[in-house]
């Protein structure tokens, strides 16, 4: 299975144009950068990738973009990559958005041989709609539109609540590249920390697998108990020093300090987390909530790329390319922290095993609806892990300044935008005022002190009642 080069390694595996590459890593973290570069040397193009993301312009898989060597991708996050976006906007790349846990759990899925299942994620959206824009022209019209989803009502396997689930196929691709810390010569596999992320999944669901490695032992050296992959999924291993890029490297003491009104919103957030609890927090403004929790209160910080007991940013020496959270952020852990793969991280989420989920919105509306991944034509972050989060059956809190930049509201009688999820969000808490979301409507708890009810009215389009112990 060793293989002298990335060439050769791929030569192994067959890979033509036109056929399907399955791709591990999330962000730049565990990516098999030697593999890809050699992909780049080739003539080899049209090719479906599936990924969690697309790198950046100059690294991962941007640089495949770059070379147009790749027609379509399907992925749950476009983030920071403007080549990506613009190709997808441009008409130059088709984009299959997949919300990543129902991404890792069909790769999952592929490799287990079993050719779907149903998940409650994006249930109610235009995911299972149908007519998601998966290639525009240059018109910038949509000129291929995603199919409709099956969808089947099941009761919830933990709350017994009758819920609409749709039926996803899972993925098999033609060859997997993966990252991996150390290897044997049979291809047992160890991964580092949260490097880990969708490397099992995707080596799981390749007909070739090519594992790329840091350290090769004799077999037989590494203990049966640590082998995180089982060697019968690799095919071809290849031994790699390729450089490691951090995608956003955050060291402790680099907490930029909040306007006023955003750190009203952290400062408020906060106390929604109760001590013992298991917590995931969106990327963006809720990621700084912990620095503002109340003192005695201890919590399990969630990062779907793999990690339970996220801790503060490192100090310049403990920066490590391979401890990143789901913001691509670098960051420690805490006493009882445990790593994982992204199927498992989404079986903790969409399993109801996570207490609560804090990430932030475009726009809700009055039944507690949600959208916060896409602008349609404008603005394509992609969903990553929201449409999982706020399908789980959580409770789910939104932080998110009251009005646009423009003053529009962004509390709606009716979301405007595509949802992220249906009668999902329990709780809103902005700059002016705390709602809970009610069988009744819209509950106004609480208002700032510097604010009147009559304000908050002008500025929130649906309608909503008053609490009568209105703090």
């Amino acid at each position: 299975k060793v293989l002298p080069s990335a060439a050769a390694a791929l030569k192994k595996s067959g890979l033509k144009s036109s056929q399907t590459l399955l791709v591990g890593g999330f962000g730049l973290c565990g990516i098999p950068m030697a593999l890809i570069s050699a992909i780049r040397k080739t003539e080899i193009k049209d090719l479906t990738v599936v990924s969690n993301n697309c790198g950046v312009d100059d690294w991962g898989l941007g640089i495949l973009l770059k070379s147009r060597q790749i027609k379509r991708m399907v992925s749950s996050y476009v983030g920071e990559n403007a080549e990506f976006e613009r190709q997808y906007l441009g008409g130059e790349l088709e984009v299959l958005l997949t919300p990543q846990g129902t991404l890792a759990e069909k790769l999952r899925a592929g490799g287990a041989g079993i050719p779907g299942f149903y998940t409650a994620t994006a249930a109610g959206t235009i995911l299972q709609d149908g007519g998601f824009p998966i290639k525009y022209g240059k018109d910038g019209k949509a000129t291929l539109l995603s199919d409709p989803k099956e969808s089947k009502t099941f009761l919830n396997p933990k709350t017994g609540e009758k819920m609409e689930y749709i039926l996803e196929e899972s993925i098999v691709g033609d060859v997997s590249l993966i990252k991996a810390y150390k290897a044997d010569r049979f291809g047992n596999l160890m991964f580092r920390s949260t490097a880990r992320n969708f490397n099992p999944d995707v080596a799981r669901a390749g007909k070739f697998t090519i594992a790329e490695v840091e350290e090769l032992v004799p077999v037989g050296e590494l203990n049966p108990e640590d082998i995180h992959l089982p060697g019968v999924f690799v095919d071809a291993i290849v031994v790699s020093d390729f450089e490691k890029r951090i995608e956003k490297v955050k060291t402790a003491g680099t907490l930029t300090s909040l306007d006023p009104l955003r750190e009203r919103i952290v400062k408020r957030a906060a106390k929604e987390l109760e001590d013992g609890m298991t917590v995931n927090l969106g990327i963006g403004v809720p990621t700084l909530i912990p620095n503002y929790l109340p003192e005695g209160v201890s919590v399990m910080l969630q990062s779907e790329n793999g990690l339970l007991g996220m801790g503060p940013y490192p100090s310049k020496d403990q920066v490590d390319a391979d401890m990143i959270n789901a913001g691509k952020e670098t960051i420690t852990y805490v006493p009882g922290a445990s790593v994982f793969s992204s199927s498992e991280s989404f079986a903790m989420i969409r399993g109801g095993h996570v207490d609560i989920t804090v990430l932030g919105a475009l726009e809700v509306a009055q039944d507690g609806s949600l959208a916060n991944w896409i602008v349609p034509g404008k603005m394509v972050k992609g969903m990553g892990g929201a449409m999982d989060l706020v399908s789980s059956g959580s409770r789910v809190v939104v932080t998110m300044e009251h009005t646009t930049k423009k003053g529009q509201p962004k509390i709606l009688k009716k979301c405007s935008l595509p949802l992220t999820g249906t009668k999902c969000v329990d709780r809103i808490i902005t700059e002016m005022a705390v709602f809970d979301i009610t069988p009744d409507g819209l509950l106004l708890i609480e208002r700032a002190s510097n604010v009147t009810v009559d304000q908050i009215k002008q500025a929130t389009e649906a309608p909503f009642k008053v609490a009568q112990d209105l703090k």
